[in-house]
């Protein structure tokens, strides 16, 4: 019987080492090692034994069994860095190889309208100033003069977060809100001559309209601002935007932060199209911040950065921006 051990531990051992397949290690494991393996057919015939016997064969068929089995894991370990080998060699990279299809970049038209934007209000004298895209209801609502009831303040419009305590700003009129209040609590006296580019959301979305859009608001507070000032500003920037002396009309509009309030159009291409809201800046809008109506005005207003880019560029989906397609983008290399 230990000859008969000892003949079937080598020939396992033999055949484990000679095994170049996982697979074919596996059934070798099996046909030794498993439930009716050869091995465990020796472990059932110890209840035929005297005790004695069967103590010092147990323990050599179990040292038997403990040999094959780290033979099979020593074999599986090697085999399994053959194949790792072997598919690194196959799947060699050259780094130093040249690039198949180099192509230069180009700056995106949403980013490249922003920055002319930013250039030419620079050029007006405004600073530009950024802030959070997580506001409170205070900063975007109530101390822009939005009351409780406005439409503006609707689920189905607003994107409310952290149980509604907190929206993603619906435009960057907050900006606004808290330059004039940093420049209360610091001491510091208008003017303010600022511009807030920035993400804004609002529930909506087709071929004109995203969840997600840009757009840059403007203000301007000092003592004696008047209406005159801000149709100045903006017919010298709409003229150096689109390259052309700018024909523009004010029409009456109605917005809860200023008063009076107008949109802007400007005719292109032969026809009026609507760019921009502004008017002066309402006087609840400034007791809220903290800033005396008595002593001094000013004018605010707000633009669609991706209405500007369709305009400038003739695009006519606006969901062609927020696509990646490389065959747009690389219209703006």
């Amino acid at each position: 019987m230990s000859d008969s051990l000892e003949q079937l531990q080598q020939q396992a051992l033999a055949d484990i080492a000679a095994t170049t397949e996982s697979r074919v290690l596996e059934q070798l494991r099996i046909d030794y090692l498993g439930k009716k393996g050869q091995v465990t057919e020796l472990l059932k015939q110890l209840g035929k034994m005297a005790p004695e016997e069967r103590k010092v064969f147990g323990d050599r068929v179990n040292k038997a069994k403990d040999a094959i089995w780290q033979a099979v894991e020593a074999r599986s370990a090697h085999l399994a860095e053959v194949a790792l080998e072997a598919q690194l060699a196959s799947e060699t990279l050259d780094v130093t190889l040249p690039g198949r299809g180099e192509t230069a970049g180009g700056i995106h038209p949403l980013t490249r309208t922003i920055a002319r934007i930013e250039s030419l209000f620079n050029e007006l004298g405004f600073e530009t100033v950024e802030g959070p895209e997580i506001e409170d209801d205070f900063h975007n609502f109530g101390a822009l003069n939005i009351p409780e009831a406005h439409p503006a303040r609707a689920m189905q419009d607003t994107f409310y977060v952290r149980d509604g305590a907190q929206v993603l700003r619906t435009h960057t009129s907050p900006v606004q809100i808290r330059t004039m209040e940093r420049y209360v609590r610091a001491g510091i006296k208008p003017p303010i001559r600022i511009i807030c580019p920035g993400r804004v959301y609002r529930k909506d979305s087709d071929r004109t309209h995203s969840p997600m859009f840009h757009q840059v608001e403007g203000l301007y507070v000092a003592e004696n601002v008047a209406f005159s000032d801000l149709k100045y500003d903006l017919m010298t920037f709409l003229s150096r935007f689109f390259e052309r002396d700018a024909e523009v009309l004010f029409r009456p509009s109605y917005f809860p932060f200023v008063e009076p309030g107008a949109d802007v159009h400007m005719k292109l291409e032969g026809r009026w199209l609507e760019l921009l809201g502004c008017g002066m800046v309402h006087p609840k809008v400034f007791e809220a911040v903290g800033l005396d109506p008595e002593r001094y005005t000013g004018y605010a207003f707000g633009m669609g950065v991706e209405r500007l880019a369709m305009l400038r560029y003739g695009v006519t989906d606006l969901r062609q921006f927020f696509e990646n397609d490389l065959r747009f983008l690389e219209a703006f290399k």
